[in-house]
């Protein structure tokens, strides 16, 4: 790859901050991941990253199908799609679980589930459903040790019988996300996934035996290699698309390449050696220390020493050669709450323009 592969020909044209998408890359990635597990039918990708209808049509191209989404929005963008299945890796609760009855009726072409990990949301589910005349798909959420959500392995064959007992929920399989392991030694993380899973393993013969034939959808980017190598399970990789400073750095194992990037300007000179651009906390994931939070490729030495709603202060040293009005090619750190801070997305080609995504998930609300 060139060094210089994200310079823009004509840069002047896109005020700042801005999100650019460089297409090819995204389609790289892609292409390297339907190329990374023996069945692309084992892939259910994850759409936080994007939220957008030209990036899951991408994937659809791809002959990816299998979905996984976090909001009821993420959910509607992907129906709008024409995605056959979509699994929402949420507990509906409150106004939310009758919302994803909606979508259920609403788009009849996509096949929809949803999360649970207690009998209460379950039997609440089972209820709705006899009431708008459709069947609802479950999968057990498992707490595999982020305690975060989710029902421990050894006292979910207890719950996944009652859901099954439940007439208008079809219990799916088992979800199991292990998102708190992420060293970035593979054997390290290798072990502590095995480990994580081993109780999913025993659940799913106890279930087995008693005559159940549990899907199981596990992990996320940090994991995804070791989940790919097991052939009972579906996995979901959801950075992957776009990539970005965090995983790059900590997962050098998995070859894909940063795709997406935020521009921004020097919009003052404070001090003799810093310089101030327009990337403030509303323009870039900010929840990381400073020194994680952006990477500047064209400016790799700048340091960032001050943050704030609409400004980034930046170490620059005596004597740098900035000045106002100088353009920046930001790598994020988290790409994917970068992501949901802008509207739309530049597309960039052969350093060109060459079209605008839309953020369209990044809100709460499409239609239902």
């Amino acid at each position: 790859m060139p060094e210089d592969w994200f310079r823009l020909n004509n840069p002047d044209q896109l005020d700042t901050p801005t999100l650019v998408v460089y297409l090819d890359r995204v389609q790289r990635n892609l292409a390297q991941l339907t190329a990374s597990i023996d069945d692309v039918a084992r892939l259910r990708p994850h759409i936080k990253t994007h939220k957008s209808a030209e990036a899951t049509r991408l994937m659809m191209s791809a002959g990816i199908h299998k979905f996984k989404c976090a909001t009821i929005a993420e959910a509607e963008m992907l129906a709008g799609c024409h995605a056959p299945d979509v699994l929402l890796a949420y507990q509906p609760v409150g106004p939310k679980a009758q919302r994803f009855l909606h979508l259920v009726q609403r788009y009849p072409h996509t096949r929809f589930s949803c999360l649970v990990d207690q009998y209460e949301t379950a039997r609440y589910l089972d209820e709705l459903a006899a009431a708008s005349g459709v069947t609802v798909t479950v999968f057990l959420d498992l707490n595999v040790g982020m305690n975060r959500s989710g029902i421990a392995p050894a006292a979910a064959f207890a719950l996944y019988q009652q859901c099954a007992a439940l007439p208008h929920l079809h219990v799916a399989g088992l979800h199991a996300y292990d998102g708190h392991i992420h060293e970035p030694d593979l054997a390290e993380r290798t072990a502590r996934c095995h480990a994580a899973f081993a109780p999913v393993e025993e659940l799913i013969k106890q279930l087995q035996s008693s005559g159940f034939h549990p899907i199981v959808v596990a992990g996320g980017t940090p994991t995804y290699p070791i989940h790919a190598a097991r052939l009972v399970v579906e996995c979901s990789p959801g950075t992957f698309i776009y990539w970005d400073g965090g995983y790059g750095q900590a997962f050098v194992e998995q070859p894909f390449e940063p795709a997406a990037l935020v521009l921004t300007r020097v919009v003052s000179l404070p001090t003799p050696t810093t310089l101030c651009v327009d990337l403030g906390h509303k323009a870039i994931a900010s929840e990381n220390t400073l020194d994680k939070r952006v990477t500047f490729l064209n400016a790799p030495e700048l340091r960032p020493i001050g943050h704030s709603e609409e400004h980034l202060v930046l170490e620059a040293g005596p004597g740098h050669p900035y000045r106002v009005g100088d353009l920046l090619y930001g790598l994020p750190h988290h790409i994917c709450p970068t992501v949901a801070l802008y509207e739309q997305a530049v597309v960039i080609q052969h350093h060109q323009p060459v079209a605008t995504w839309q953020t369209v998930a990044r809100g709460r609300t499409l239609t239902v």
